[in-house]
C-alpha cells in the first residue's frame, strides 16, 4: 500500500498529521506532507487507513 496526498485539495486541516504522524508531517505553510516515500508499513496500515476515512477534502489516497 502506498499514499498519496493531493495537494491542490488539502486545505491544512492536518488530521492526518494528528492521527498518524509517523506517516504524515505539515509544510512550511501548514499543509499535509506524506513522510514515506515507498509503501506503508504493514504495522501502519490500519493508521493510514483511517487518515483517508477522516480527510475531509478526500485528498488522502491509498492504491
Amino acid at each position: 500500500m502506498r499514499i498519496f496526498l493531493n495537494t491542490e485539495k488539502c486545505q491544512g486541516h492536518l488530521r492526518c498529521m494528528d492521527l498518524a504522524p509517523d506517516l504524515f508531517d505539515c509544510d512550511d505553510l501548514g499543509y499535509g506532507v506524506v513522510r514515506t516515500t515507498g509503501p506503508v508499513p504493514t504495522t501502519l496500515e490500519q493508521a493510514a487507513r483511517h487518515c483517508a476515512a477522516n480527510c475531509p477534502e478526500r485528498a488522502i489516497s491509498l492504491r
